[in-house]
């Protein structure tokens, strides 16, 4: 059990282990989702969707489910085409973005296509009258996989266009001919990030409400991007936004798929303005697997150029993504992230990178836990591996010979990136003697020499975070905070980010509690309702205490300002300080508690000089760079020769997100990351038929790690504190997910290296590793 945190005068919070203050409504059954949400008079609706990948619509008879009791509408493709199309907000030079309606019109692109919407007073009559509209399709040719989707001859998945290539993007750095050119060794490795579902616990959820009276709507939405989703849904559906309220209530799970506008979200909010009355949809796990966008889905062709002594000189990368079958919010913009990061740790300044999006009869690709991190460290790091390998280095070694040293930070990247902080050699050494490096190798050596196939396995990764400069971002980088000080002195924080398990509700009230000098359950974080709180970009990409927690530490320092103001005035000194919750006079000794303080900032009996009444303060910070964390995982595998099992015997994990707020949850963090890295590595995999049919559409096909498949995972870390904001911080909330995969990779190719195996692509399936072992190594 981990001890609570009794806070003592003067001792800090931060760099403390509090528990989670989310955590009481969660384990006992009394948080309120999505789906929680009654209101009088609630409707229910069905969405009836394509069982094809492709095909015309030629038309859709809804006569007999509009007659069924119960059922107060059905609408059609015809009915709603007046909404706005669902939003993409990325923008590449050249990019061809199809007009995707809320609900298809003329012809379906994707199995799961929403095609028309059965509204009814229960939602099993829903379902039973969503059986009954008949759609006549005609089936069209699909195409699943991205490169047969790019070849000539390949069946349009839109005929607008003459092929499936939705933008070609190009970027380079440095010379990477003369790079090439003057390399001993260069290597080329083919190398898949397989599609992968999210599988939030939650499910996406929709309730919309309509007030006729006002001609306002409210919709309750299980998201990471409430104010966002606010301003593109009022766009969507013609209504003024500050006639449009968006509430997030808790969410069961995000990892990036609830970082989207769904064709569902102005869907419902649609529907409640026909019908005058409150509408829920909740997405059964079938539809989620079938319309919630999809992760990764890369094809990588690598090249790596470097001298015999393990130099790396330069990098080309030509990367094809599944994009699927149109652009939710970021789509075009996750594989340029890959692009970003692709030189990794490594000091080397020559890439080249081309990337051709692909259009597929399949549920969009976005960002999923990493977005495109995860995808440049497997690849780097598999690429080092090979070229240790071919060099007949230690992968330690060749590691610490590239890193980007100390003192070359900040560190302009070939890509245009610049680090800013770090020490990268200190979380692999320390992994390595964590691990007992050396032992372990000679371990190895003995179980060679018995017939038993060990391997160990190494990544050292590192990720851009704390999204991020408004320039570099589609919606603006920027965070806010306001906090309140009551009369009673008790403090109210309001974040424009929008945790979902990250854990601020803790964290931000740490931060607050040590500024003020309160005690943490004097402080109460809100977040999540659009008419409550201040105009906020949300959480995603690692930033919600790496940018929300800076415009909450500025609001702070406004405020104690003010603090001192009325402090001085109440004890009658211009010589004022404020420490531990109590204005003290420096001359007399006289002192005033925060709660005098706020009382007479309140009643306003007199005021300071130029001082408005009352105890708040809002800033919105603009963040000047990314922050980059980095670390090592380590990870040592046995594979069995008679079935391909893979078991992992040790897992050890260092990682680096700056100054640490809270041990607890960074470790949580990174485990949670871990398990998804695991699952991406060892058992996941969205697989589609070649009529672009999903395979594994349902929790028995679609295989996540259970508890009992996790490793004991063993977590240190080390703190290289970012100059990029005043807390230090860097984000942890993607670490354990891009670290992961290649760890466990380069341990099992390792394992397997003997039977001359020199790259294994994900999912490490027991059936694949034994076929491999059958053939004598070659895949």
């Amino acid at each position: 059990m981990t001890p609570t945190i009794t806070r003592t005068k003067a001792e800090p919070l931060i760099g403390k282990r509090v528990k989670r203050r989310e955590d009481p409504r969660l384990i006992t059954g009394t948080a309120t989702y999505v789906d929680d949400i009654q209101m009088p008079g609630m409707h229910h609706a069905c969405i009836i969707r394509s069982p094809h990948a492709a095909a015309r619509i030629r038309g859709i008879n809804v006569s007999a489910a509009k007659e069924t009791p119960g059922v107060v509408a059905v609408f059609t493709g015809e009915d709603a085409k007046g909404v706005g199309p669902v939003p993409c907000g990325a923008s590449l030079p050249g990019l061809r973005v199809p007009h995707h309606y809320i609900l298809a019109l003329d012809r379906v692109y994707f199995a799961g296509h929403p095609v028309a919407v059965v509204v009814a007073t229960d939602k099993y009559i829903a379902r039973d009258a969503a059986d009954l509209v008949e759609v006549d399709y005609e089936e069209l040719p699909a195409v699943a996989d991205p490169e047969k989707a790019i070849a000539e001859g390949a069946p349009a998945v839109h005929p607008e266009w003459p092929d499936n290539v939705a933008f070609n993007f190009h970027q380079e750095g440095g010379d990477v001919n003369q790079a090439f050119a003057e390399a001993e060794v260069v290597l080329k490795q083919r190398i898949t990030s397989q599609r992968l579902i999210p599988t939030p616990m939650e499910t996406r959820g929709v309730v919309a409400e309509w007030k006729s009276g006002d001609k306002s709507l409210t919709v309750y939405s299980s998201t990471q991007i409430p104010h966002l989703l606010r301003t593109l849904l009022a766009g969507m559906l013609g209504l003024p936004e500050h006639k449009t309220r968006v509430v997030t209530p808790e969410v069961g799970g995000g990892f990036g798929c609830k970082l989207n506008v769904y064709a569902e979200e102005a869907l419902m909010g649609f529907v409640a303005m026909k019908i005058g009355k409150p509408v829920k949809w909740i997405e059964s796990r079938r539809e989620n697997y079938l319309c919630t966008i999809h992760g990764r889905g890369h094809v990588d062709y690598f090249e790596i150029a470097a001298k015999r002594d393990g130099t790396i000189l330069g990098l080309k990368l030509k990367l094809i993504q599944d994009l699927g079958a149109y652009h939710q919010l970021l789509t075009p913009a996750i594989p340029t992230l890959s692009v970003l990061m692709m030189p990794g740790l490594y000091r080397f300044r020559n890439i080249s990178a081309d990337i051709v999006g692909a259009f597929t009869n399949c549920v969009p690709t976005d960002a999923y836990r990493g977005a495109g991190r995860p995808e440049a460290t497997h690849g780097i790091e598999r690429m080092v591996d090979i070229l240790a390998a071919e060099l007949n280095m230690d992968p330690a070694e060749i590691r610490m010979k590239n890193f980007i040293k100390p003192d070359e930070f900040p560190f302009a990247t070939a890509t245009g990136l610049t680090y800013d902080s770090g020490e990268y050699d200190k979380p692999l050494r320390h992994a390595l003697e964590v691990a007992g490096y050396q032992k372990l190798r000679a371990e190895q050596a003995q179980a060679r020499t018995d017939g038993r196939l060990m391997g160990i396995g190494l990544s050292t990764y590192g990720e851009i975070c704390a999204f991020g400069p408004s320039p570099a971002t589609p919606a603006g980088g920027w965070e806010s905070a306001t906090v309140k000080i009551e009369p009673s002195g008790k403090v109210t924080v309001m974040t424009g980010a929008s945790p979902h398990g990250q854990g601020e509700e803790t964290t931000f009230a740490q931060i607050a509690a040590d500024e003020l000098g309160v005690d943490i359950d004097d402080v109460v974080v809100l977040h999540g309702d659009t008419a409550v709180v201040q105009y906020g970009i949300g959480t995603f990409g690692s930033r919600g205490t790496a940018v929300g927690g800076p415009a909450l530490y500025y609001a702070l320092q406004e405020l104690k300002v003010k603090i001192k103001k009325f402090g001085a005035m109440l004890l009658d000194s211009d010589d004022v300080s404020f420490e531990d919750g109590v204005c003290t006079c420096n001359h007399s000794g006289r002192t005033c508690t925060l709660a005098e303080v706020s009382g007479a900032a309140h009643r306003a009996m007199k005021l300071p000089p130029d001082t408005p009444p009352g105890m708040q303060a809002t800033y919105f910070w603009e963040p000047p760079n990314f922050t980059f964390p980095f670390g090592a995982h380590l990870v040592v595998t046995e594979v069995d020769r008679d079935t391909g099992q893979i078991q992992i015997k040790r897992y050890v994990a260092v990682d680096d997100c700056g100054r640490i707020i809270n041990p607890m949850i960074v470790d949580g963090q990174v485990h949670g990351g871990v398990a998804q890295g695991l699952g991406q590595a060892l058992y996941e995999q969205a697989v589609y038929d070649e009529n672009g049919q999903l395979l594994s559409g349902e929790l028995t096909d679609y295989a996540i790690p259970k508890a009992t498949m996790m490793p004991w995972i063993e977590s240190a870390h080390t703190e290289t504190p970012s100059p990029v904001n005043p807390l230090g911080v860097k984000g942890v909330g993607e670490a354990g997910t891009i670290g992961c995969s290649p760890a466990v990779v380069n341990s099992v190719v390792d394992a397997l290296s003997g039977l001359g195996v020199r790259h294994l692509d994900m999912p490490l399936t027991p059936e694949k590793i034994w076929a491999v072992i059958q053939k004598g190594g070659q895949a």
